[in-house]
């Protein structure tokens, strides 16, 4: 218990101490214009307040993903507290921030042109055709998913038709993908972003108040089919630690954030919170049945996941955790599968310049979008997705990287994202060379060889940092659409910026 109150009270002081370092670093400029208000177009590019953005941010980035990974990550046992606290304040708060703050200072620009900017064309043009299948999966999968959830529950009824649920979905989706973002998602998800916190603040304290047993920290492996710690608990817990995903919704937010000085409040803040959902799941599951771990891995052998998050609502808040229960594994998805589709849908627009001012322009992206992700839901993904996990890990290490860039550029505290990006390097290389859907190798080959891959990019990356202080220096750099100073000296202690 004491881990578990610890590990909570360590992500809340994260924010206050390591966010405000973060952006100082950064240089936040509350007198700087917002491309909500330079570039307005009432679709989006609408100013909203920022405890809006924060609850719509937090709800993008969350959905099921705190809930469902930090349940499969406490079959590892207490160690995934130690993973979701520094992942949340060290990887994952770094890589949010970023990830919206320099699309702010790019035009509200999607995640893959910022890393166009940063680390060439090519990777630009990598990144558009990666971000728009992944977000496309993404958007699919949180189609079928409810929609099978739904067809069980109208089971004896007439809403029990699997493929009347899905084009329900699409109709929906379609509708907020292309319409104002302030009509449908400004309006309802700071109402679902706040049930999700309530529910988890509801999960926590009935945790504490009838006195359930959360174990302490301990790196020990818990894992009922071993395995491995490394890398599988950090691939597995990837929203409520680092997620890639996150940095395909953060330019969404980016085009409504009002002064730059509430990047912190919603970028590094939605992710700390999402941290503190993942930490109270990832609790409630070790502890909430008789025989802990063991107990867990039987109930998702048996049902899922989401029997896992149904069992402990109805549990712990009895008939009141049902309805949550239900809002976190049908609404939770739903709320991220139309702003993957969205967020897709600017990718394209970004990466071909078309104005989404005019409704027409919105529908040529758009509906070949939906005709490939309704398609998609006729196959099994049972394959296709075990790459989901490293893909969204991998997204995340290339942010990271993007950031670091972005730092040594700009002769600021590199540190930051160096460190995070080279762990993740680390994460993702080991995992790909050791997991089944990989290479397939043993930890004798994958360890090192994963820490040597990450090495080697790092020697690049000081590479790099070279090449541009050769280059860099009496030669201003602009970045167009960037509004930074020019860099006119990337010696230490000399950048006037």
């Amino acid at each position: 218990m004491l881990s578990f109150l610890a590990s909570i009270i360590v992500l809340i002081l994260g924010y206050f101490v390591y966010g405000t370092f973060v952006e100082n670093i950064f240089g936040a400029n509350n007198s700087r214009t917002t491309p909500a208000y330079s570039l307005e177009d009432n679709v989006d590019f609408v100013p909203l307040s920022w405890p809006r953005i924060f609850l719509i941010q937090f709800l993008n980035i969350a959905g099921l993903g705190p809930i469902f990974g930090a349940i499969m990550g406490a079959l590892y046992g207490p160690a995934a507290f130690l993973w979701i606290v520094l992942g949340s304040i060290f990887a994952g708060g770094v890589h949010d921030y970023f990830s919206g703050m320099l699309s702010v200072r790019h035009d509200g620009k999607s995640i893959s042109e910022i890393v166009g900017i940063y680390l060439g064309n090519r990777a630009r043009i990598i990144m558009v055709i990666f971000s728009v299948i992944l977000l496309t999966l993404i958007g699919t999968v949180f189609m079928a998913g409810p929609a099978g959830l739904l067809t069980d529950l109208g089971s004896t009824s007439i809403f029990g038709n699997y493929r009347s649920w899905i084009a329900l979905i699409v109709i929906y989706y379609f509708i907020a993908t292309v319409i104002p973002i302030d009509k449908i998602i400004g309006r309802i998800y700071p109402l679902f972003g706040a049930s999700l916190l309530i529910m988890a603040i509801g999960i926590a304290s009935a945790l504490i108040i009838k006195g359930y047993s959360i174990p302490e920290i301990t790196v020990k492996n818990f894992h009922p089919d071993g395995l491995e710690l490394w890398p599988m608990l950090f691939i597995t817990i990837a929203c409520g630690a680092v997620s890639g995903f996150h940095s395909t919704q953060s330019p969404i937010m980016s085009r409504c954030l009002p002064n730059e000085k509430y990047g912190k409040h919603v970028f590094y803040g939605a992710m700390i919170a999402e941290g503190i959902i993942a930490l109270i799941w990832a609790a409630a599951s070790m502890s909430f049945f008789p025989e802990g771990i063991e107990g867990l891995n039987e109930v998702i052998s048996t049902g899922g996941v989401a029997l896992v998050v149904n069992e402990v609502s109805m549990g712990l808040l009895g008939p009141i955790g049902g309805v949550l229960s239900v809002l976190g594994v049908i609404a939770c998805p739903i709320t991220s599968g139309d702003t993957a589709f969205r967020s897709a849908r600017l990718t394209i627009a970004d990466s071909i310049d078309i104005d989404q001012r005019p409704l027409k322009n919105r529908l040529i992206i758009a509906l070949p979008l939906f005709t490939i992700g309704t398609a998609l839901t006729l196959i099994d993904f049972s394959i296709v997705w075990r790459y989901f996990a490293f893909s969204n890990q991998a997204l995340a290490t290339i942010v990271l990287w993007t950031s670091a860039i972005y730092l040594l550029e700009k002769n600021k505290f590199h540190w930051i994202a160096t460190v995070p990006a080279s762990f993740m390097t680390a994460v993702v290389a080991t995992y790909i060379v050791q997991a089944p859907e990989g290479l397939g190798l043993s930890t004798a080959i994958s360890y090192p060889s994963g820490f040597i891959f990450a090495a080697m990019v790092l020697f690049l990356f000081f590479y790099r940092s070279a090449s541009i202080k050769k280059n860099i220096i009496g030669n201003p750099v602009q970045y167009p659409g960037s509004g930074d100073m020019p860099i006119t000296d990337i010696v230490p202690g000399t950048n006037k910026e």
